[in-house]
């Protein structure tokens, strides 16, 4: 069972956010997760739930501020396997083209 989520993890601050979030991130690397941050949060991929919960709550500790807003969506599809890469590419080959209008 693959388990797709996207994190977000971020100290409630004016200034920029970046030395945090890039704390979030690193601590995901002590966890069996596979991980790709965007502009918007961090897609995280793992085949184990538990595993899941532990990295996000690595992340969600390792931000250091008075208050930090964390996000967890769970994608849990039990009935097939599938990864973040094949939903992307779903998407890419009912357009025709990759799913983005910026440039590269």
């Amino acid at each position: 069972m693959t388990v797709v989520a996207l994190l977000s993890v971020a100290p409630v601050i004016e200034d920029s956010m970046s030395d945090e979030v890039a704390e979030a991130v690193a601590a995901l690397e002590e966890y069996n997760v596979e991980y790709e941050t965007n502009p918007m949060g961090t897609v995280i991929e793992t085949d184990d739930i538990g595993e899941l919960f532990a990295a996000a709550q690595a992340a969600h500790e390792a931000v250091d501020g008075d208050r930090v807003s964390t996000v967890l969506k769970i994608d849990d599809k039990r009935t097939s396997e599938t990864t973040a890469a094949a939903k992307v590419e779903a998407v890419e080959e009912k357009l025709g083209r990759p799913p983005t209008s910026m440039d590269e």
